[in-house]
């Protein structure tokens, strides 16, 4: 059964950093693709970043050179750090399992929240 649980959300103001990190269990973790998304109020959900099995990224454009995904497959674990936030990084993250194309698991969210 995969299980997928985000920690690290919150308040922090207009140039601040956060750091996000997605507990894993299940055997799954090392060889699948794993993704932070958000979902602002009202607006669909959309993709954050994603890393590969072998380590291949991808950023939003939105995002980039602000943001870091990492994993660390001996401890099950998906990170995102986030510096120079901005009040327009306010969302609900989720951390994704991929599948073949999209995401099939996800974890319950983490707010995050930019003040200006």
């Amino acid at each position: 059964q995969v299980q997928l649980v985000e920690s690290g959300g919150g308040l922090v103001q207009a140039g601040g950093s956060l750091r996000l990190s997605c507990a894993a269990s299940g055997s799954f973790f090392s060889t699948s693709t794993m993704a932070w998304y958000r979902q602002a109020p009202g607006k669909q959900r959309e993709l954050v970043a994603r890393i590969s099995s072998g380590g291949d990224i991808i950023y939003a454009d939105s995002v980039k050179e602000r943001f870091t995904i990492s994993r660390d497959n001996a401890k099950n674990t998906l990170t995102l750090q986030m510096n120079s936030l901005k009040p327009e990084d306010t969302a609900v993250y989720y951390c994704a399992r991929i599948g073949i194309r999209w995401p099939v698991s996800w974890g319950q969210g983490t707010q995050v929240t930019v003040s200006s």
